[in-house]
């Protein structure tokens, strides 16, 4: 059978297995602590992965609720849901090579399965539900394959339902070109023969404060730069934050 091994033995071993033996015990020098992090890397180890979620629900000493530093200590509620769709079903950007096969299921649905336009309601539909969801006493607003003026007059709207509180607006892309490094997105004219140039400061001046941005196209790291110029710039109402200014979030390839 195997010999007994003491506690401080197993310890000991332990030991040297991530420190090495040490300089009195010969060997491997002892690792420091760079070393121990290249060869075992940590994740999670942000601020607000460390901070205590349940403090929101437990009342200080003082009698104030206890919030974490990385969330917004303000309730907000998102009031109104602008959905754009830009899809031109049928017809691929110009700029984007697709090739065969490829990803092109929009909201778990194929938009090859169907007629265009029945493609086009049904994914607005989808995207909809998912989003009611998550938030089912928002107002939601669907402009699908808009005009610069469809997506103004769309913005103007919920901000005007929303009030003082939260609008999010989600712009899907992926029928048009990528956002270019000037801050536009793009949406079409009435005859769908020509790509729309939109600023991203007119989107966001029509959406106005506080609000919330997805954005569901190819390149959209380049309009989350462009959003972090314009708070540079104090084009987000003063603040770059998600809270009183504007917040963006990419996705896409």
């Amino acid at each position: 059978g195997r010999d007994a091994v003491s506690p401080q033995e197993l310890a000991h071993s332990r030991e040297n297995s991530v420190h090495g033996p040490g300089a009195s015990g010969g060997g491997y020098p002892a690792l420091t602590p760079e070393m121990q992090l290249v060869s075992c890397p940590m994740f999670f180890c942000d601020e607000r992965h460390e901070a205590s979620d349940t403090g929101a629900e437990l009342a200080t000493t003082s009698g104030e609720e206890e919030v974490s530093k990385w969330r917004m200590k303000d309730r907000m509620k998102t009031m109104s849901v602008a959905l754009i769709l830009c899809l031109n079903i049928g017809v691929d950007p110009p700029d984007v090579l697709k090739i065969s096969p490829c990803a092109r299921m929009q909201c778990w649905i194929n938009p090859l399965s169907m007629q265009p336009q029945k493609a086009l309601d049904a994914i607005g539909k989808a995207l909809q539900a998912q989003y009611e969801r998550w938030q089912p006493r928002a107002k939601y607003k669907l402009q699908l394959d808009p005009t610069v003026e469809d997506v103004k007059k769309l913005c103007i709207s919920c901000r005007r339902n929303a009030k003082n509180e939260r609008v999010l607006l989600h712009y899907n892309g992926h029928g048009v070109p990528r956002p270019t490094v000037n801050g536009e997105v793009w949406v079409f004219n009435k005859s769908y023969t020509q790509y729309i140039p939109l600023s991203i400061y007119d989107l966001q001046a029509w959406t106005g404060n506080p609000s919330i941005y997805v954005f569901d196209c190819s390149g959209a790291g380049l309009v989350v730069n462009s959003f972090l110029q314009l708070a540079e710039h104090g084009g987000l109402g003063g603040s770059g934050g998600g809270g009183g200014g504007g917040g963006a979030g990419a996705g896409g390839g």
